[in-house]
């Protein structure tokens, strides 16, 4: 078992990976979540914008993107394909996400289920819990510096 977290920027995403990381998005959230919700928001195509794409002996098995936001960056549809989750493998999306943050303030909306998971890589509350296409999620921060 080979698992690499590889980082690409839109342009830099082949057909077939594109198709695999939309494919994957939409198994676990609109399909596994029951949430019709507008996945392809145009935010994958921005220059700055990382997709991590994580695989396990050559097949996509998760990924996350890292968007910019100015003021901060924004990581966000993170995902684990359901025949590959309890391995630890988001937490290894995340730390590699974190390195590529560096000392930048980060932001995310963390599905309330998973706070307390995101909590443990310094993310904290910044608001009231909010409903997101029929699942409630809650905005949290890490700071940089």
């Amino acid at each position: 078992m080979t698992v690499a977290v590889a980082t690409s920027t839109f342009a830099e995403l082949d057909p077939r990976t594109a198709y695999e990381l939309w494919r994957l998005r939409q198994q676990v959230f609109v399909v596994e979540q029951a949430c019709p919700y507008p996945d392809l928001d145009g935010r994958d195509t921005e220059p700055e914008t990382r997709h991590l794409l994580l695989h396990d002996d050559g097949a996509l098995v998760g990924c996350l993107r890292l968007l910019d936001d100015g003021d901060a960056l924004r990581i966000g549809r993170v995902v684990v394909a359901p025949e590959a989750r309890g391995r630890g493998l988001a937490a290894l999306l995340m730390e590699e996400a974190l390195r590529a943050v560096g000392e930048r303030r980060v932001r995310l909306d963390a599905q309330t289920g998973l706070a307390e998971w995101y909590a443990g890589f310094g993310f904290a509350a910044t608001g009231p819990a909010f409903d997101e296409d029929g699942i409630m999620h809650l905005p949290m921060e890490r700071p940089g510096g």
